[in-house]
């Protein structure tokens, strides 16, 4: 249920977002889900990719400093109205929601919502009480 997310940290400057991504290609690491998050000093990136710890030995042995954190994936709608739903019942339960990204996919009308919270296991709980679907890791490494 949980997925597996790789988090690097890269100097703010011209190139850096390339190499580690050029890397995982040429070892045929195959990526699922990014987003990056920066400051004028430096970045973090956050990867979801077909097979993360293939992934996170591909970036240490080229010097990157890996971090593995589980995160969750939901299936929402892909409409108006299709975040806040999920998102006002992180609220209402008082889940401290650390992050999020999303991303289409082949499912017509459907999202998958990224999500990593300070209670990991709360939010799953949760969110499978409100009727929300959690989208295996299987399914994301595979999409």
């Amino acid at each position: 249920m949980k997925i597996k997310q790789l988090s690097i940290f890269l100097q703010n400057r011209m190139g850096s977002l390339s190499n580690p991504l050029e890397a995982l290609s040429d070892a045929d690491v195959n990526i699922r889900a990014m987003c990056m998050a920066d400051t004028s000093e430096f970045g973090i990136l956050r990867l979801v990719v077909d097979d993360p710890l293939k992934g996170k030995d591909v970036l240490e042995k080229n010097n990157y400093l890996v971090k593995i954190t589980d995160i969750i994936g939901v299936e929402m709608n892909d409409a108006p109205g299709g975040l806040t739903t999920v998102l006002k019942i992180i609220k209402d339960n008082l889940i401290d929601l650390e992050y999020l990204y999303a991303f289409s996919h082949d499912k017509a009308e459907k999202a998958i919502l990224l999500l990593h919270a300070d209670n990991i296991d709360k939010l799953i709980e949760t969110l499978g009480e409100n009727n929300i679907p959690i989208v295996p890791a299987s399914e994301v490494y595979n999409l």
